[in-house]
């Protein structure tokens, strides 16, 4: 089978999807469940996990039994605010070691600060986690973070919750074949085709949660994605035909013609 590993775990679902958005805990519990994820991001700062004693639980409806809990920082814009974000999830989730890092540079686009980032990083690394790190479509950027000790790196295809799709093929490839660690989209999948483009390009994964979440039928949506990210790495793997201006070879056999 052809299962994405991570941090030396194997999953049989590309796609990762993110629990915030939705309208309430049951539609996201339908959705991420069509969806067919494994691995569920949430917002330390913004969502319960038993922090808040007396309100409902994100654990509740998406019991740790079932999927893997990947802890985020949404909301951090320095180092020292991620890290200690990231310290409180695992001393919320007994232990738990694989985190995603976002260390945002503004607020209105949401981009990342890729100096924080780096920093953030290198202390969540020597302190024993394993990191999976939103970025930018910087090849550069992304080498050092593989470098570092991240075990997977995950760039932007364009702004987070934008919808805008795969602005950055190129940068993307470029990332892609210098990885020695997963490379999974993060931000910017709007619909099931961007999903397909991104997988065709080689991408390892995505993560999303916009395109899921602030769809007029999330549920339906999280089936359609489900099946894009299966369609674009099996298209990946099949490799597709080159692109031609023309092709002056017919596709039916023109010998014994009558």
């Amino acid at each position: 089978m052809d299962e994405l590993v991570i941090a030396g775990k194997a999953y049989s679902s590309r796609l990762l999807v993110g629990t915030g958005k939705y309208r309430d805990f049951e539609e996201t519990r339908l959705a991420v469940a069509e969806s067919g994820a494994e691995i569920v991001t949430v917002a330390i700062r913004r969502t319960n996990i038993g922090q808040n004693k007396d309100e409902p639980s994100l654990l509740d409806i998406l019991p740790p039994s079932q999927y893997t809990y990947l802890p985020n920082t949404a909301g951090c814009y320095d180092a020292k605010e991620a890290v200690r974000t990231l310290m409180l999830a695992r001393e919320l989730l007994d232990g738990h070691d694989l985190v995603k890092l976002e260390v945002l540079g503004d607020p209105k686009t949401l981009y990342p600060n890729v100096v924080e980032t780096l920093d953030a990083a290198k202390t969540l690394v020597k302190e024993g986690f394993k990191v999976m790190v939103y970025t930018s479509d910087d090849p550069i950027v992304a080498k050092q973070l593989e470098e570092i000790g991240c075990v997977a790196v995950m760039p932007l295809a364009s702004l987070i919750g934008s919808g805008m799709g795969i602005l950055n093929p190129w940068n993307l490839a470029i990332i892609i074949e210098n990885a020695k660690v997963p490379v999974l989209v993060d931000a910017g999948v709007g619909t099931a085709s961007d999903a397909a483009i991104a997988m065709e390009l080689g991408c390892d994964g995505i993560l999303m949660n916009t395109a899921i979440a602030a769809a007029k039928h999330p549920v339906l949506m999280a089936s359609a994605m489900k099946k894009a990210v299966i369609a674009g790495r099996e298209a990946y793997l099949a490799g597709r035909m080159p692109k031609k201006r023309y092709s002056a070879t017919p596709s039916s056999p023109t010998t014994g013609l009558i």
